[in-house]
């Protein structure tokens, strides 16, 4: 068959074949069609076809089996999509309407017969052959077992790795009874720390000075030891150990039996210090009334866990504020710095759970562009886990005196290797500040933040922090295992921060050797108290 289009688009003749002429006369309008408008009418409609055959063949590879045409098929799969519908489920209604249905806690209580794997609810459902209806409740009621059995079993290991974390071991116990024995019974337990001669460095600025506070001696003495063998200048190192009354003796003989020369190492007990026997001291009544508040709303572990309307996660961070760390003077004493170093410029503040593998003296050469504390941000990095924290991940923005003050967005920073400086430190309201805002939290029943000196510190540090490189302080070693050995190694600093602590029975054992490679498993007090490396 041959089709002839008159030059006037006013005749089509088709020629059937054969010789034999057949004309069918078209009459066309008088306006004009252009051969590209024909040309692309006619591209148009071959597109069409093809995509409409595309299409029946995938219904056909899918599985649909029933009889349709073409477009059928077609207006099968497209038209609830035009018309903005569903394609219908296959799934009964009932199933539906069955698990939408509150959940009651007593829902399984007292049931035997309840499937306990997903083998044997499989198993019982073939063998039955039960309605939908059926098949949801029985569904329901495996899950909600299920669930229940979940939440409990989250909180008893909370529970457990509260009180791991919380407890000291008694092999520590063991170490600072060995060494305050020592130090009543032997006269080189009781060296003055510094000796004499080297006073007068304890207040020189030349000097690049470490503070760290701490009621754990064998935690000490790992940071030091770390600090002293990394530091390519260990004379110019001046350590100022903070200790407590208790911990004092202890402390003292260790360092007296095991010194890290040719570096300075000064332990003093807070009663030594002369501004906190001075009136009233803020951080203790800080103390007293967080102590009060928390016994008075949160009623102890016990009563924590016996909450069935909390999600495991609240209750975590609940008894996480339970830890008597939060409570404990040497972590809040960082607050004072200014005050019980007040000869000094600067100083790098260092947590009693981290190890440093490698020189700090580049720490003083940092500019701090006037900014009071040197610290890692917390919102960026590739470990979306640890490096991910803002303002809203401490602070209760719910509140309206934090949502008012802050932005939930603020990029949060950590504490644990920090640069202070102590000049510019002194020209502000910082502390003033931090007390301000802790005064607030008692007010509103901790109900701003929950637990840690890191939220009033985020808040009092606010506007005040330079940013340093993630290299002087990897974070997250002590609450996830995600870090490999190899990665924290390249680290000049990590920190243990969490719970599972380095000296704990809890602690991720692939991590451990970073900071067991710092003690001396021969040393007679080590053996004698049976601390090992793992």
């Amino acid at each position: 068959m041959q089709l002839h289009i008159s030059p006037s688009l006013r005749h089509v003749t088709v020629l059937p074949g054969k010789g034999v002429r057949e004309f069918i006369k078209v009459k066309v309008g008088s306006r004009r069609v252009s051969y590209r408008m024909l040309f692309y009418s006619l591209l148009f409609f071959t597109f069409l076809l093809r995509f409409i055959f595309v299409l029946s063949t995938i219904d056909r590879i899918d599985g649909d089996h029933s009889k349709c045409s073409s477009i059928g098929c077609l207006g099968k799969r497209l038209g609830p999509r035009i018309l903005g519908r569903r394609i219908g489920s296959n799934v009964p209604e009932v199933i539906y309407q069955i698990l939408d249905e509150p959940v009651s806690k007593d829902e399984v209580q007292g049931k035997t017969d309840v499937p306990q794997t997903l083998q044997e609810f499989m198993s019982e459902m073939k063998q039955s052959r039960l309605d939908a209806k059926t098949f949801a409740l029985r569904l329901r009621e495996m899950i909600v077992l299920l669930e229940q059995r979940t939440r409990t079993a989250k909180i008893q290991e909370y529970l457990y790795r509260h009180v791991a974390s919380s407890s000291i071991p008694k092999q520590l116990h063991c170490l600072a009874l060995k060494l305050a024995n020592e130090h009543s019974n032997n006269a080189a337990a009781r060296l003055q720390l510094p000796s004499a001669e080297l006073v007068p460095a304890l207040v020189d600025n030349s000097y690049f000075h470490f503070v760290l506070a701490s009621d754990n001696v064998l935690a000490a003495s790992v940071v030091s030891t770390s600090l002293v063998k990394n530091a390519l200048r260990p004379e110019k190192f001046v350590l100022h150990i903070i200790t407590d009354r208790k911990t004092y003796s202890p402390m003292q003989a260790w360092f007296s039996l095991h010194p890290l020369d040719p570096a300075i190492i000064e332990v003093k007990a807070l009663h030594q210090f002369d501004w906190l026997s001075k009136g009233k001291i803020p951080v203790l009544e800080a103390m007293e009334k967080d102590q009060r508040v928390r016994s008075q709303f949160r009623g102890g572990s016990s009563a924590i866990v016996a909450n069935n309307t909390e999600k495991p996660q609240v209750i975590a961070a609940k008894l996480q504020a339970l830890s008597p760390k939060y409570n404990s003077l040497m972590n809040h004493i960082r607050i004072h710095l200014p005050e019980l170093f007040p000869s000094l410029n600067k100083v790098v503040f260092l947590d009693n759970d981290i190890v440093i593998q490698t020189d700090l003296s580049p720490l003083w050469d940092i500019d701090m562009d006037g900014k009071v504390n040197g610290a890692v941000e917390t919102c960026r990095g590739e470990d979306p886990f640890v490096m991910s924290k803002r303002f809203k991940s401490y602070l209760n923005f719910s509140h309206p005196l934090i949502a008012q003050n802050f932005d939930p967005n603020e990029c949060a920073w950590a504490y644990g290797m920090n640069i202070f400086d102590l000049e510019a430190w002194r020209k502000t309201n910082i502390s003033l500040t931090y007390y301000h805002w802790l005064e607030e939290n008692f007010k509103s029943d901790l109900s701003l933040w929950q637990l840690g000196t890191l939220p009033p510190g985020l808040i009092a540090f606010y506007g005040h922090v330079h940013v340093i490189d993630p290299f002087w302080h990897m974070l997250g070693l002590g609450y996830q295992d995600n870090t490999t050995l190899a990665d924290a190694e390249t680290a000049g600093v990590v920190h243990f921060n969490g719970r599972a602590k380095p000296w704990l029975d809890i602690a991720f054992p692939q991590l451990r050797p970073l900071w067991a490679k710092y003690i001396d498993f021969s040393d007679k007090f080590i053996k004698g108290c049976h601390i090992r490396a793992s």
